[in-house]
């Protein structure tokens, strides 16, 4: 029952914050902190206390992982749900579901926190719409049958697009709508792929189903798994998101409230890379070697692209979108990379660019509340007027430049050696987008807090509450940035099992080895004439 819990909890919490809203607005905010804090620390207990589990979770062997064994999952739910179609209900747990579940109720949680003066007006809709949003995360997360999985993606959908157009800035309804088709647009074409591998896969063995681990190993020509590959690539390619199909996150971002850009930036966008590495590479190993070389170049143009555009930016909060936009680029080639160390730097990446861009919205959230603008041109010297806010500012800047000593800086270096090994071009350029990272960030720095003030602004510095989160996130990114192993090791067996179903194609572990051997072995052959 502990995943239903999961789910449950932020979904009956959102129609009580509603109902309890039109009498108190105040209790709606404390049943949405408590519709997030209660499955976080439920969550949280459970990692704690299964920590020896994780070693059996998500256990699979054979070529092409076509035998897929369920092993011991920290926990599942398994029952039929619509058995003329083959669909079932679906849920399971492995360390990597478990890192996105801690990871949206955090973010929740800090969503909540963030809004808690900012937002003033249809108060108990506006908590509705965020509680709604991470039942349906924890849903994507936790769903194994793929219908339930589109159901899921699809549902999170109409409450983010409500947050951005009824509480967003000046132009919400653009960048809701925009949101909105290229979700919806993106997502048709990942439920036509899913549609044509259950009626291959029942062609070929009489057995219709949406279970993803039966669907593992489907035999299908090369051009069908290829095309089938690109839907689901479109849809996670669209949610990451990777160039050329970032233009929704810009304005999302800039438009949304605070809480709406952290959800997006901390939970919504790491779908791509989830749903990449949990159904995507496995189900199409071929196809996505095949793919792999354009794959890594949008990878390299992402990186660089997101870091010339945020430099660019006068717009402090619409600065912050472009370097999600960098940085979801060295997740896109860790996951094309494949291999142990650039898949843990995916997994390290997710949760650290959570926390640091997370931050640095909720940053340009206050600012925005005490001095009505996000133009840096009408800002500067503004740490002489608020220390706490510019010390702060200048901790998660360093660490969205990769400063090392934090968790940003494991998560690249490892995405890069790993990178390394498959593809040195692409390791080289991806490092050039640290060096353009360090500028945006620094003149980010120089040009809102640093300097002369010149714009007589006078505003009250943070207070206990927002010194609170900002705290927490600063504690968690120094410690990742230390001591990475618990991470790391809570996602080993799920990346070990990715793998492992990759076998017998190119992509697998051994193939890699071999290739490698295989340029070893010429270039001491060449050194040796």
């Amino acid at each position: 029952m502990i995943l239903l819990w999961y789910i449950l909890i932020p979904a009956v919490a959102a129609p009580l914050a509603w109902l309890v809203s039109r009498s108190r607005p105040d209790l709606a905010r404390w049943v949405a902190l408590a519709g997030t804090a209660l499955p976080l620390a439920l969550v949280t207990w459970q990692w704690v206390s299964q920590a020896g589990a994780l070693k059996a979770a998500f256990v699979a062997h054979g070529p092409g992982a076509a035998g897929l064994v369920q092993g011991t999952w920290l926990a599942d739910v398994h029952a039929t749900w619509i058995a003329p179609l083959g669909i079932s209900f679906f849920l399971a747990e492995d360390g990597l579901t478990l890192i996105m579940l801690v990871l949206t109720f955090a973010m929740g949680l800090l969503a909540v926190l963030a809004s808690w003066r900012g937002i003033t007006a249809r108060v108990g809709f506006f908590h509705f719409m965020i509680l709604w949003t991470t039942a349906a995360l924890a849903g994507v997360f936790l769903s194994l049958d793929l219908f339930l999985f589109y159901f899921f993606f699809e549902m999170m959908l109409i409450p983010m697009y409500f947050v951005i157009a009824l509480w967003g800035h000046e132009r919400r309804v653009y960048a809701a709508i925009k949101f909105f088709i290229f979700t919806q647009a993106s997502g048709l074409l990942m439920l036509i792929a899913i549609l044509a591998l259950y009626f291959i896969h029942g062609r070929a063995t009489g057995v219709y189903t949406f279970d993803f681990t039966q669907l593992l190993g489907t035999q299908m020509p090369s051009g069908t798994a290829f095309l089938l590959m690109l839907g689901f690539f479109a849809a996670f390619a669209v949610k990451l998101p990777a160039f050329p199909l970032h233009t929704w996150l810009p304005d999302a971002h800039t438009e949304a409230p605070t809480a709406g850009s952290v959800i997006l930036a901390g939970v919504l966008i790491k779908i791509g890379a989830y749903g990449m590495i949990r159904f995507m590479v496995p189900l199409f190993p071929q196809a996505v070697y095949d793919f792999r070389t354009i794959g890594m170049i949008l990878a390299v143009i992402g990186i660089i692209y997101g870091a010339i555009m945020a430099y660019a930016q006068t717009d402090l909060k619409r600065l912050v979108a472009y370097t999600s936009v960098s940085h979801m680029g060295f997740v896109l080639l860790g996951i094309f990379a494949w291999n142990t160390l650039a898949l843990q730097g995916v997994v390290v990446q997710i949760v650290c660019h959570a926390l640091s861009t997370g931050a640095l919205f909720i940053l340009v959230g206050t600012l925005q509340d005490r001095i009505h603008t996000r133009d840096m041109a009408k800002m500067g010297g503004l740490w002489a007027v608020a220390p706490r806010m510019g010390g702060t500012a200048m901790f998660f800047a360093l660490a969205s430049l990769g400063l090392p000593g934090l968790g940003n800086f494991v998560a690249e270096f490892l995405i890069l050696v790993g990178t390394w090994q498959v593809s040195r071009w692409a390791a080289v350029l991806g490092a050039v987008g640290l060096v353009v990272a360090t500028v945006y960030a620094l003149w980010m720095m120089q040009r809102a807090f640093q300097g002369q003030e010149t714009h007589a602004l006078r505003f009250d510095d943070l207070v206990p509450r927002e010194t609170a989160m900002y705290a927490a996130l600063i504690a968690a990114l120094v410690v990742i940035g230390f001591y990475p192993q618990p991470l790391i090791a809570t996602a080993r067996q799920t990346v070990t099992a990715a793998q492992q179903m990759t076998a017998g194609s190119p992509l697998s572990p051994e193939a890699a080895s071999a290739a490698q051997t295989m340029i070893v072995d010429g270039a001491t052959a060449d050194d040796g004439q």
